[in-house]
């Protein structure tokens, strides 16, 4: 018997890679490679598919097929315009959050305003928008495509703006600091601290913000103004045809299609690029344990993925940087302080002249079409209005009650999170709008079923917004101070008052705002639902929107929407400003 060598001993452990049979390598990259390419040629004849049909003529009826073999190619359209609609919304969200948290001019009014816009109901745009893209494209199905994209937007953009901007404000000093002492270029500075650290929010309520592009599907792929028609073949379509019809088991057919899209999604989509945002987390400790997920893993080992990231994109990004770079640079050289200063002066005194004169314009066509309404028909509207602010604040209320100790709950623990993070995100993008027609089966027999059917529904609405953003904000809760708290042996109320709601209360605000202007646009199809061949409604001002809406009246419709506006901006002043400042000086990460 030989005595082993140390050479022999510091080998023994041999690596898998060294264990596997020659090839084995080569080959699972090669079927990588092929899945890869077979998604690719089927995601270009997608665009075909697709861009053939928007650029067709307008049928002259659409008939919504009620056949479960209809919802794969139903899902596909509804997928499209989700998507096509998340892009436009991201891209308005980081030019209008960036804007908004660079300059304090900027802020006063864009601010405000974006309160206002995420809580103007989604019916309330529907009427304009969908007949302007009509009289742009009158012969072909783009126009009706476009209208119903625009309008899935105005449901997905406001909070990914809102986080954005709060993720802008809540940068550490230090950071900031290392970015000027670098002399960072606004792109620069823009790709290399403002969206890393603003990534966890994003990723949230990005997923978010897709659960609210499924919310108002239905009413965005199929909509009736007077005695005209807007049908589009989609999931939504579906399910408010069966709805209509009280066919169940459509319902339930269509509800098990979008459960599965959703899993797909889930799986496919959102998995991966959580666990790709953790490594975004600001940290000054290493993790124990970073996130990791199989399918994230897997694209990491195509070669054929690698390889076109190497060659197409990447270098496209270090052109960028570096010309941007190179032009701020000679830009700070070469043109004198006052000269740019009188050149903004300018552009300003122009583009607030043309929003005066389009105010104006729009203020004399609304006066004009407000001044047929009665004293009886303001004071049922503001009756209404009040109706509807008590839904929207219990439903707030008892949505932070539950979210908050939860939501902590997962962003804290990686293997809760495991479990619960999937399960949140199917139940956030399975709308409330396709559930309603089932909870008004098993309330409407009651009294006040409808009532309890309507928070219900606004309630299913919100929750997810709050619950979200406080899973991103324990997540991004640095390591650290966690493992200070340890140290100092902080008791339970201790830890919750010193580290998670000071942690939290920066995203905690954000999911509020947001929650509370989606309460107002669930408010609509909450308060009054076409059921079973009829109409069951209560008393609130998103009835009244509705039934305007059915009705033609675009005077109601207009009077309606400037009192919810009104009440948004007092909330905005008395609230939700305050609280933004205290988030950002207060609550800010930094030492």
């Amino acid at each position: 018997m030989t005595t082993p060598t140390i050479a022999s001993q510091t080998a023994s452990p041999v690596p898998p890679a060294i264990r596997r049979p020659a090839g084995s390598r080569w080959s699972w990259s090669f079927l990588i490679d092929i899945a890869v390419f077979l998604f690719v040629l089927a995601a270009i004849y997608g665009v075909y598919a697709v861009g053939h049909t928007w650029l067709g003529p307008v049928p002259a009826q659409v008939e919504i097929s009620q056949s479960p073999r209809a919802l794969p190619l139903y899902a596909f359209y509804s997928l499209v315009r989700l998507s096509v609609a998340y892009g436009l919304s991201m891209l308005f969200a980081l030019a209008y959050g960036y804007v908004a948290a660079r300059s304090k001019q900027a802020e006063i009014v864009l601010i405000p305003l974006l309160d206002i816009l995420q809580s103007i109901p989604v019916l309330s745009f529907l009427p304009g928008v969908m007949l302007a893209m009509v009289a742009l494209f009158p012969h072909s199905q783009l126009g009706i495509e476009l209208g119903s994209i625009i309008l899935i937007f105005t449901g997905q953009v406001w909070n990914i703006a809102f986080s954005f901007y709060s993720s802008l404000k809540g940068i550490p000093r230090e950071l900031r600091e290392a970015a000027i002492i670098y002399r960072f270029g606004r792109w620069q500075r823009f790709v290399e601290l403002d969206l890393p650290f603003s990534t966890i929010g994003l990723v949230w309520n990005s997923m978010m913000s897709v659960a609210g592009g499924w919310f108002f599907l239905m009413a965005c792929e199929m909509f009736v103004l007077g005695n005209r028609d807007f049908r589009l073949p989609g999931l939504g379509s579906f399910l408010q045809t069966a709805a209509s019809h009280g066919n169940t088991r459509a319902i339930l057919w269509g509800l098990a299609a979008m459960v599965a899209v959703i899993v797909l999604l889930d799986q496919l989509i959102w998995r991966p690029v959580i666990a790709w945002a953790d490594k975004f987390k600001f940290e000054q400790v290493e993790t124990a344990k970073a996130a990791t997920h199989s399918l994230l893993s897997l694209l990491g080992r195509a070669s054929f993925v690698i390889r076109l990231y190497r060659l197409a994109v990447r270098p496209v990004i270090e052109w960028i940087t570096v010309n941007l770079a190179v032009g701020a640079r000679r830009a700070a050289e070469t043109f004198s302080v006052p000269k740019r200063q009188s050149t903004r002066r300018g552009l300003l005194i122009v583009l607030a002249a043309a929003i005066l004169a389009g105010i104006g314009f729009a203020v004399f066509h609304a006066v004009r079409e407000l001044s047929d309404l009665s004293r009886a028909d303001y004071s049922d509207l503001l009756r209404s209005a009040g109706f509807t602010l008590l839904r929207v604040n219990a439903a707030l209320l008892i949505g932070a009650l539950w979210t908050v100790p939860v939501g902590v709950a997962i962003g804290s623990s990686p293997r809760l999170a495991r479990i619960a993070q999937p399960l949140a995100q199917i139940a956030a993008s399975i709308p409330a709008t396709a559930l309603f027609p089932v909870i008004l089966l098993f309330l409407i027999k009651f009294r006040g079923g409808l009532e309890l059917a309507a928070l219900l529904v606004m309630l299913l609405g919100t929750q997810w917004y709050i619950l979200f953003n406080v899973i991103a904000g324990a997540m991004a809760i640095p390591t650290d101070l966690k493992e200070a708290s340890s140290i100092f042996r902080f008791g339970s109320w201790d830890r919750w008052r010193y580290l998670i709601l000071p942690g939290i209360f920066p995203y905690l605000v954000t999911g509020m705002v947001t929650a509370s202007g989606n309460a107002w646009n669930a408010s609509i199809i909450a308060e009054y639902f076409h059921f079973q061949g009829r109409i069951v409604s209560t008393i609130g001002l998103g009835s009244a929107i509705s039934r305007a809406s059915d009705a033609g009246r675009f005077d109601i419709l207009l009077a309606s929407t400037l009192i919810m506006a009104t009440i948004v901006v007092l909330i905005n002043r008395l609230l939700w400003r305050r609280l933004y400042r205290l988030a950002s000086t207060r609550f800010k990460l930094e030492t």
